[in-house]
């Protein structure tokens, strides 16, 4: 079970970072609904699988099992993105620490009325600066399927080249691994 300070939790209130349009904040129990709708998007069970999330309930667990985890874990994980303009969740966005990958990996995800509009690129890019920063990362992974060419064209947009496919364990899907190295500036 995740404890929060009073402190902690009103800092999961407050923005990680802003882009033009968005606003990268912290996951809270809250956010249940609004994972349940994006987990069980007709793009998400496409190109990232079937979670198996069909309640508020199971949505919480996954919260407080991921996202609310790491950020105690590893001090970053996935985080909500919203429109800049009236707070409204779109997707999600952040880095993942995975047992099989030899480095952290971005994620990122929208709801299907959002996607097409440049709002992936954008957020990955502001994670990716303010990530880069932070935790001086010298290389970055990135994982998809072959036929989510929308994803491949955000992450060759930030940087990322392709490197090989590769299969995760306990997943039968074979996924295309890129990578961005970062430059002394902190450039990809």
């Amino acid at each position: 079970m995740i404890k929060c300070s009073i402190l902690g939790a009103y800092m999961m209130h407050e923005p990680i970072l802003q882009t033009s349009r968005l606003t990268l904040r912290h996951f809270m129990l809250d956010d249940a609904s609004f994972v349940l709708q994006l987990l069980n998007s007709p793009t998400w069970l496409k190109y990232i699988g079937d979670r198996d999330i069909k309640t508020l309930q199971e949505a919480q667990s996954y919260l407080v099992n991921g996202p609310l985890l790491n950020y105690q874990l590893h001090g970053f994980g996935m985080c909500v993105v919203c429109l800049r303009t009236d707070g409204t969740p779109i997707g999600m966005c952040g880095l993942v620490k995975r047992d099989v990958l030899p480095e952290l990996d971005l994620g990122y995800a929208l709801l299907p009325e959002y996607e097409g509009q440049g709002y992936g690129t954008e957020i990955a890019r502001g994670v990716l600066q303010y990530y880069q920063a932070k935790l001086g990362l010298k290389r970055l992974l990135a994982i998809t399927i072959a036929d989510n060419i929308a994803s491949i064209r955000v992450l060759e947009k930030l940087g990322f080249q392709f490197e090989k496919t590769i299969t995760l364990k306990d997943d039968s899907d074979e996924l295309m691994l890129f990578a961005a190295h970062f430059n002394e500036k902190g450039t990809p």
